[in-house]
């Protein structure tokens, strides 16, 4: 009888056993989740193992399958993936303060000083000021003006050095030239002196490509922090100890030859980066202090943001140019008419060159520099599209993927400049169709340095040369692989052949 009842009783006691095992497993908050479309992951890598050389090809692989919202697990960490406009705008515009934040790197927190530039600091009342310091004084349009000066005399020493040659009809490595040439700039802008030629000039280059091969690296140790001691073993650490002491003592040094200077006299448009960011520490403008470790943080991150990134853009302009013969001769014939034979191109040229600029976003929008963006982290708990998303998940935007987005774009992997010309979208964070730099608060605030100088270089080319592939080679067997990193550019060197015209 009593073996009878408890066979009755037993469905009740099971069921309860699950509703309280399934409320200590899974508490009521996260069965509640709506959670967006997600692969499968596998233990301790999550879905790591699905990521290859290229992730802004792997990720949007991945979106072209579960979305624009996608939730991926790197190890322990979550990830939201973003593979459209309108997604885009949710987390860049609509909930622009709640993803303010960067995720915490260990290798970038010891290359960039704990985080104290503007790039990667914590969202805050420091980075606030940091970034008001680099809008409206290192980067502002009057500075990046004042500049001009510095522009103009490095391009006429390449196209001098193109010149010479151009008259041998002797293939070019442009992708060293235009890497040169922006090294140069910024350095000027940044130190009133450059770094490129002899011992101290290659050591310089060294230092600045492990730079950003390092900030631009997988490290295991952030996904799988168990893992961290890989990195004793495959020379990683002590790579990322020796970059950071030699940028360090360099920084160091520039910083105490510009303050044996202070007492020259300079004028607004003389000076450079460090002189502006000393006067800001002596005269505590806005009463914000700045001391010589955010000083320093802040032109390291001028130089890793902005070398790489502005001559990849010349680099791939040239290499959809060279492709497309017909492009050029359209850019051509613009430029040329417009300039008119003077010797130098002026703003109020540029102004008027509306092929040159299409030309440009057509490149960002195939080729954006860092096509995965920087990534942005969550500070709390939001609702998005039905979704719901942690705080703490990182968010990484695939611009690389947006701009091949076939909702948006015409035959979106043809390089067609023409479809920037009746259309309003650019490409400086208000249209999401175009996003290479970013939007919203954590947008790339060297925009406008950054465009400055290829516009100009690239008008300069153009209307000073025809341009051709070397060795007879044609236009459909141009090597168009990309290296992998954080900054998306050729893997092989951009070879072209310069014929001077009459212009």
């Amino acid at each position: 009888m009593l073996h009878s009842s408890f066979i009755y009783v037993l469905p009740f006691i099971f069921s309860a056993l699950i509703f309280f095992l399934t409320k200590w497993i899974f508490p009521s908050s996260i069965i509640r989740k709506h959670l967006p479309p997600s692969p499968m992951k596998l233990p301790i890598l999550g879905n790591l193992h699905q990521i290859g050389l290229y992730p802004h090809r792997s990720l949007h692989s991945l979106a072209q399958r579960y979305g624009p919202f996608m939730l991926l697990h790197f190890g322990r960490k979550p990830f939201l993936i973003i593979s459209s406009a309108a997604a885009a705008r949710e987390i860049m515009k609509t909930h622009d303060l709640i993803f303010s934040n960067r995720p915490k790197s260990s290798i970038g927190d010891r290359l960039l000083y704990g985080c104290k530039d503007v790039a990667a600091a914590p969202y805050g009342e420091y980075w606030r000021q940091m970034r008001s310091i680099c809008v409206l004084q290192l980067l502002s349009n009057t500075r990046v003006n004042s500049f001009r000066t510095v522009r103009e005399e490095e391009i006429a020493f390449l196209i001098k050095k193109i010149a010479s040659s151009a008259s041998f009809s002797l293939p070019l490595n442009l992708s060293e030239m235009f890497s040169l040439l922006t090294n140069d700039v910024i350095c000027r802008a940044a130190f009133r002196r450059k770094y490129s030629g002899g011992e101290s000039g290659r050591k310089f280059k060294k230092m600045l490509g492990e730079l950003t091969e390092l900030l631009g690296g997988f490290n295991v140790g952030d996904f799988i922090p168990w893992l961290s001691w890989v990195n004793l073993f495959n020379g990683v650490d002590a790579k990322v100890e020796k970059v950071a002491k030699e940028f360090d003592e360099f920084l160091d040094e520039v910083v105490e030859e510009h303050l044996r200077e202070s007492g020259s006299y300079l004028s607004e448009g003389e000076k450079d980066f460090v002189d502006v960011l000393l006067e800001i520490q002596r005269d505590k403008t806005d009463g914000f202090s700045i001391d010589r470790v955010g000083i320093k943080a802040l032109i390291l991150d001028i130089f890793a943001g902005g070398t790489d990134t502005t001559y990849t853009v010349l680099e791939w302009a040239m290499t959809e140019l060279l492709r497309k013969p017909g492009v050029m001769k359209v850019l051509q014939n613009e430029v040329r008419g417009i300039v008119n034979g003077k010797e130098i191109i002026k703003k109020e040229d540029l102004d008027k060159m509306h092929y040159l600029k299409a030309v440009l976003k057509e490149t960002l929008r195939l080729h954006p520099p860092i096509p995965l963006l920087v990534p942005r982290e969550s500070t709390k708990d939001v609702k998005i599209k039905n979704y719901d998303i942690s705080a703490g998940t990182t968010v990484i935007t695939n611009a690389w993927a947006i701009g091949r987005d076939p909702n948006i774009w015409d035959k979106p992997e043809e390089f067609r400049p023409e479809r920037f010309l009746n259309n309003s979208i650019d490409f400086k964070g208000h249209d999401f169709e175009l996003i290479p730099f970013g939007a919203g608060r954590r947008g790339c605030p060297g925009v406008l340095f950054a465009m400055s100088t290829n516009e100009i270089v690239l008008a300069n080319l153009v209307n000073k040369f025809d341009w051709s592939l070397p060795f007879g080679a044609r236009v459909e067997d141009l090597d168009m692989t990309e290296c992998t990193g954080l900054t998306i550019h050729r893997k092989v060197p951009l070879l072209a052949v310069a014929t001077p015209t009459s212009c």
